[in-house]
C-alpha cells in the first residue's frame, strides 16, 4: 500500500488543518519533538503507519486508531 493513501476520513487537527494520508501522518508525527515523538503513544502510531504502508489491508485502519489516540491523549494533557 502506498504512503500516498488514504484515510477513510480526513483527521482533523487544531487550526483547521488535517491529515489525509499515510504520508502526511508520518510528516505530522516526524515534526513532532524528539521527546514527544519517544511517547509510547506516537511510537504505536508510527508502527502501525509503517505496517500499513508495507502490509497495507487492515493496518491502515489500525493506523488511524493508532493516530486518533495518540492526537487525543495529547490533547488531554
Amino acid at each position: 500500500m502506498p504512503w500516498s493513501t488514504p484515510f477513510d476520513a480526513p483527521i482533523r487537527l487544531a487550526r483547521g488543518r488535517q491529515l489525509t494520508t499515510l504520508q502526511e501522518a508520518a510528516d505530522y508525527i516526524m515534526k513532532l519533538p524528539a521527546a514527544d515523538q519517544q511517547r509510547e503513544r506516537w511510537q504505536v502510531a508510527i508502527a502501525h503507519l509503517i505496517k500499513a504502508a508495507e502490509i497495507g489491508g487492515g493496518w491502515r485502519l489500525f493506523a488511524e486508531i493508532a493516530l486518533l489516540r495518540a492526537l487525543n491523549e495529547d490533547a488531554g494533557e
